[in-house]
């Protein structure tokens, strides 16, 4: 058997390996799966009330990969947590995930604190940091990130699948291993096309350009993509994007293209990022709109997911997205690793602490 061959490093610079990074998505969902141990002393369905999950940033993803999947599944809410308050009802009969990957988020310290302070059920999910002590001697459970993860945006799998399994041991949500070796597989699958350099992220970044994109998906986990796609061209990429969800968008944004068309057919690209499985008014919707802009905007996209199950499905967006980003990144000669705006905001805040 021949040993596997490195892949082209058509992405320079890239001096925080993001592209390894980026193409070993399955692997870190892999990882995770095979590390998981269940949590004894956790509240049982009868006794659970609500789960709640805090995070910011890369990590806050995680917690919007359970809200979405959870969510037409649960008997109980699943509420996020993307700031320094924490909600009233928490209590004896909370779950609450505390997700930082690097364990010293400051939102998240608090709200944890806080948190251990009305007796909810804590479970970090962390690299280590303040939060791993907090938690452990608060008496909770800490979820260590397993070595080979290089920084939050590259840790949705290492970060979200632990939510996803704790949810079905407590009977939230069924079938969750099953569908997260369903996209192992896909991604592994998709991983030679991306690492090439070529495919369709190629072909996406190429004809999205210089232009400012902004990405649509339907309500749930594709809701959950595109705000991912967008946050990854911000960091990646450096450069801007947004993203809306459907069928929201076609109550009011549709009507932001009745004038200016003459700049917006220059700087912005539309993209839907679609399943094929969306409730059928819905996909018209996706029709509609693209037929009522497609004249204000330099060109719109469609991007078919691939996969067997509804995570598949996410997760191949999502590392179809990462690829984009880098690509874009590649063409403009940006390292999409360091990233100098969010350090220097990390350091002003440390000084007016």
């Amino acid at each position: 058997m021949s040993a596997r061959t490195e892949p082209p490093q058509w992405l320079h610079p890239d001096s925080e390996d993001l592209l390894g990074a980026s193409a070993a998505l399955g692997e870190h969902i892999d990882s995770a799966l095979g590390a998981f141990v269940p949590i004894d002393g956790l509240p049982g369905p009868g006794a659970l009330t609500c789960v709640v999950v805090a995070g910011m940033g890369g990590s806050a993803v995680a917690g919007e990969v359970l809200q979405a999947f959870a969510g037409p599944r649960s008997t109980v809410p699943v509420v996020l947590v993307n700031d320094y308050s924490l909600p009233r009802h928490v209590g004896p009969g909370t779950l609450m995930f505390a997700v930082s990957f690097s364990g010293d988020t400051e939102e998240t310290l608090r709200t944890t604190a806080a948190a251990l302070q009305t007796g909810a059920h804590i479970v970090a999910v962390t690299s280590g940091g303040a939060l791993a002590g907090m938690v452990g001697d608060g008496g909770g459970s800490v979820i260590l990130i397993r070595p080979g993860v290089s920084q939050p945006r590259c840790a949705v799998g290492a970060t979200a699948v632990p939510l996803l399994l704790v949810c079905e041991q407590l009977g939230l949500v069924p079938d969750v291993r099953a569908q997260l070796q369903a996209a192992v597989a896909q991604l592994a699958r998709r991983r030679a096309e991306l690492e090439s350099g070529g495919g369709l992220a190629a072909e996406i970044a190429r004809r999205i350009g210089r232009t400012i994109p902004v990405f649509h998906a339907a309500a749930g986990l594709p809701a959950v993509a595109a705000r991912r796609w967008k946050t990854q061209l911000n960091e990646n990429a450096k450069a801007p994007a947004y993203f809306g969800v459907q069928p929201e968008v076609c109550h009011n944004e549709v009507c932001g293209f009745g004038q200016h068309g003459d700049v917006t057919r220059q700087v912005l690209t539309h993209v839907n990022l679609r399943t094929r499985t969306e409730d059928p008014r819905i996909a018209l919707r996706f029709e509609l709109y693209a037929e009522a802009i497609e004249e204000a905007v330099a060109g719109v996209i469609d991007v078919d997911a691939a996969g067997d199950g509804e995570l598949a499905r996410f997760f191949d967006l999502v590392t179809l997205g990462d690829f984009v980003s880098l690509h874009l990144a590649a063409r403009e000669g940006i390292d999409p690793g360091p990233v100098p705006t969010l350090t220097e905001l990390k350091q002003q805040l440390a000084s007016r602490a």
